[in-house]
This record gives C-alpha cells, structure tokens and sequence, in this order.
C-alpha cells in the first residue's frame, strides 16, 4: 500500500443525513474530510476519539460542551475524549478537516454514498 494517495480514491461515507466524510486511514488516526450540506445538523454526540478540526469554507454553529460558537472558515476546534457536541451548517453548508484519535473503526460498518464528487480545495500553487 502507498503512503500516498488522493482524495479521488477515497469513498464518501454517509455520517449522518447531509454529512459525509472521506477518511484517510492510520494504525491509530483517522483524518477526514467532511462535507455538510446547507442546514444539515450532526446530533448531540460523544465519542473516545479526540478530535480536532479546521474549518476550510461555509459556516457552522458549533457546541462542545456548553460553549457555542458560530464558525467560518480557519476557525478550528478541539474536542476531548467523552465530550458532548453537536453542529449545524450554515446556509451554504461546509468542509471542514478533522483528525480522530483513537482511529475510527467505527466508520467501517457505516454506508457508502455512490456517485458523488470529492471536495475542491482552490486553486493550486503556481
């Protein structure tokens, strides 16, 4: 297996109805590229895994715990082991980057989503 790879190559994982994830797989992390359609909501959860985000465009409500925050894009987040959190996308929905630890072997049981195209980034560097 490559240690490198595209985004092209990684399946759209259904999370929840309007978000899907590509995950970059590690022994022991998952990065993943999230997709939240416009007004899509991620419900109160908690997890083991430590996570953390960036923001890279759209908007979003964001609460960990008992602080909200309305988010754009270079904003980022940290969230500890067994912390409550939920989300909702702004109007134009948004993608964010997010890494896991402990890896999420969870994912693997979730639905794939056919079909659709991989996240566009900006332009590249010249």
């Amino acid at each position: 297996m490559s240690a490198f790879g595209g985004l092209d190559r990684h399946e759209q994982i259904r999370i929840w109805d309007g978000i899907t994830a590509q995950a970059v797989e590690g022994e022991r992390t998952t990065l993943a590229v999230i997709q939240l359609e416009p007004g899509s909501t991620v419900p109160e959860h908690r997890h083991d895994n430590e996570q953390l985000g960036v923001l890279i465009r759209g908007s979003m409500q964001f609460r960990v715990g008992n602080e909200v925050r309305d988010t754009g894009p270079g904003d980022t987040w940290r969230i500890l082991s067994g912390v409550p959190h939920q989300v909702t996308a702004g109007p134009n929905g948004a993608l964010a980057v997010e890494c896991f630890t402990p890896a999420r072997d969870d994912w693997a049981k979730l639905a794939r989503v056919e079909g659709r195209q991989p996240p566009e980034f900006g332009e590249s560097p010249a």
